[in-house]
């Protein structure tokens, strides 16, 4: 048998009360309970703990020996749990926020909320063009939340290990030169576009099919498809290069213009996904609250995409 806490327990009550019967009485056992256990422990330490007598019980050497450590190691124990407890209340109280996002203005707007919201708290983002690769960290308990997108109704990644909840839903807008012909228009049909080279964010779901779907409808096929990082996509469509795909929330941008597409053919849904086993968990409906704030304010900074809103013809699921 292995010594444990609660037979050193055993033994100082045994020894407090001087006598098996007092001590059983103190721990709210049998007296006959109370000297079986005690034979096991003196078994399992090597000898008798305490000498029986008719005024009761007085250690013996190893006995003394035995309370000597057996009054170290139980304080210890004990001051171990309550400085435990406080430790972990405090570092729950100050335990911060571990984002992961793609690309897009929701992220940041998500971290200055939260950081606004919880001062004491801190706030850390990992950023990927994966979506795979954030909600895998996230159910493996390296970051508390991811903010990705899907297109459509796709399913999102690791949705048998994480909870996800819909932020909100955009229309994938184009993006285009101030100079584009287009540019004046309150909105555009695909099939205007098809002349046109495109550039876009890449990602690891099915955008970029349901984009090749969406323009054989429209009768085209892209000539050319440019993938490349945000600052990169801006660029080529600030120089006429290409066209590009972004979401509604795009803030605004010096040389370039938003449109919606005629009858949204594409759009994005923005979600929120935290481990359901986790501390994540417990704040999750607050974290989800700023996110979608979030993205109304970035909805609101965007002319064309306001004008969209307040659409009441708007085409949209």
């Amino acid at each position: 048998m292995d010594l444990e806490l609660r037979h050193l327990k055993t033994i100082r009550a045994i020894a407090d009360a001087g006598s098996l019967t007092k001590a059983a009485t103190a721990l709210g056992l049998a007296q006959p309970a109370l000297s079986a256990q005690l034979k096991r422990i003196e078994r399992a330490l090597g000898g008798e703990l305490f000498e029986r007598g008719r005024s009761g019980v007085r250690a013996t050497a190893l006995g003394e020996f035995v309370l000597a450590r057996a009054r170290i190691v139980l304080p210890a124990v004990s001051g171990l749990q309550e400085e435990a407890a406080r430790f972990s209340r405090v570092w729950q109280d100050r335990r911060g926020f571990r984002l992961g996002g793609t690309h897009g203005p929701l992220l940041g707007a998500l971290v200055d909320r939260l950081a606004a919201a919880h001062p004491d708290r801190p706030v850390s983002t990992y950023t990927s063009w994966s979506e795979r690769d954030i909600a895998a960290q996230v159910a493996d308990v390296r970051l508390d939340f991811a903010l990705i997108g899907t297109c459509g109704a796709s399913t999102p990644p690791e949705s048998e290990r994480l909870v996800w909840r819909e932020v909100a839903r955009d229309p994938v807008f184009v993006m285009l030169a101030t100079g584009h012909p287009w540019a004046g228009a309150a909105e555009i049909e695909l099939a205007e576009l098809a002349g046109e080279a495109w550039a876009d964010v890449p990602g690891d779901g099915c955008f970029g099919d349901c984009f090749t779907a969406a323009c054989a409808r429209a009768g085209f096929t892209p000539s050319s498809v440019y993938e490349t990082d945000t600052a990169s996509c801006v660029h080529l469509v600030q120089v006429g290069r290409a066209v590009g795909l972004c979401r509604a929330t795009f803030p605004p941008t010096a040389g370039i213009v938003t449109r919606p597409l005629a009858g949204a053919p594409l759009y994005w849904r923005h979600l929120l996904g935290w481990h359901p086993e986790t501390y994540a968990h417990d704040t999750a409906a607050a974290v989800l609250a700023h996110a979608r704030a979030a993205h109304a304010e970035a909805a609101a900074r965007s002319e064309s995409y306001s004008a969209w809103l307040a659409s009441p013809a708007r085409p949209f699921p």
